[in-house]
């Protein structure tokens, strides 16, 4: 299961969080918090999987009912995943039973979703069209559980939702390789 789905810039800004599992505001945050200083304090070429910092492991473990002898190990969040696209970071946290070379396949489905959608996305476009964010991931991921890795289907799904803002012409691009570092700043409004 996955258990959130997060997205960083590279000054530790969130950009996208979304928690598949209730964990109150004040961990949430300090979740946030630990995983960027983890990930982005990682050398370029080490491996994207982690293991969970301790903060959720236990947190999550205070949630669930003991007493229940259904409640498996394996439900517990104890994987941390993510890739770095200039930018960005893309992270994921999930339990031991999902394949970490899935979810770095299903981070990937999502950057090239983001790209066909906002045609070279940047970071600007995250920032003004977080409903697109949210409605791709939404098409892709229902409580916590994988439901669709077809790039096309995702694309159709969100399209059909209506959920793509419009950039202005006037608008320079700057393509997923800067994501936002060039260009013009001004945002003319929507």
């Amino acid at each position: 299961m996955i258990n959130a789905v997060l997205v960083f810039n590279n000054a530790g800004q969130p950009r996208l969080t979304k928690f598949y599992t209730q964990l109150e505001t004040a961990v949430q945050q300090r979740l946030i918090s630990e995983i960027f200083h983890l990930v982005s304090t990682r050398a370029p070429g080490s491996c994207n999987f982690l293991p969970l910092p301790p903060l959720l492991s236990t947190a999550s473990t205070s949630h669930t009912n003991s007493s229940n002898p259904s409640t498996s190990h394996n439900d517990v969040p104890s994987l941390v995943t993510y890739r770095h696209y200039a930018t960005l970071y893309f992270i994921i946290i999930s339990t031991s039973t999902e394949s970490p070379l899935a979810l770095i396949d299903l981070i990937q489905v999502y950057v090239e979703v983001l790209d066909r959608l906002f045609e070279n996305v940047c970071e600007l476009d995250l920032i003004f069209n977080f409903e697109t964010l949210h409605a791709a991931l939404a098409e892709m991921i229902v409580g916590g559980v994988v439901i669709e890795t077809q790039g096309e289907r995702i694309y159709e799904g969100v399209k059909a939702q209506g959920k793509v803002a419009k950039r202005p012409v006037n608008e320079s691009r700057s393509g997923l390789g800067n994501l936002g570092m060039g260009g013009n700043f001004a945002w003319t409004g929507r």
